[in-house]
């Protein structure tokens, strides 16, 4: 069984994280992906607009996706791979590089975005701001 494992907030899903998901999962036959807990988020200063918990069962309900796993820190990715039998990590592109160093442990992809969307064009458009 091939697992592939992806990170993110996932605040105001839309098609762009679907489309993620979707081929995130059509790399391997397990999708885990770690959310990031409202902790962490508090960490990076961004603040969800729903809880970890509603975040989660959003997730859960997406058909790609097996597991959700919560993200608590930075440093935790080479543990979730270790830990999960990870065989290919996916993150989009504006990370490109940024997580080379698992190279080590597993493939390390980097997905183009969908264009036209993203949490921080909708967050603009709908309160004037990013955050």
């Amino acid at each position: 069984m091939k697992r592939v494992i992806t990170y993110g907030t996932y605040d105001l899903l839309h098609y762009g994280h679907i489309e993620l998901l979707r081929r995130a999962r059509e790399m391997g036959d397990y999708l885990i992906v770690a959310l990031s807990s409202d902790e962490f988020n508090k960490i990076k200063n961004k603040k969800s607009y729903y809880s970890y918990d509603q975040r989660k069962m959003m997730l859960e309900s997406i058909r790609y996706v097996d597991l959700v796993i919560p993200e608590d820190d930075w440093g935790q990715k080479t543990k979730d791979v270790d830990r999960y039998e990870v065989d290919t990590f996916v993150m989009g592109h504006d990370w490109e590089g940024e997580f080379d160093f698992l190279k080590d442990q597993c493939e390390v992809i980097y997905l183009k975005r969908t264009e036209g969307i993203s949490t921080t064009q909708i967050k603009k458009e709908l309160y004037g701001k990013e955050k």
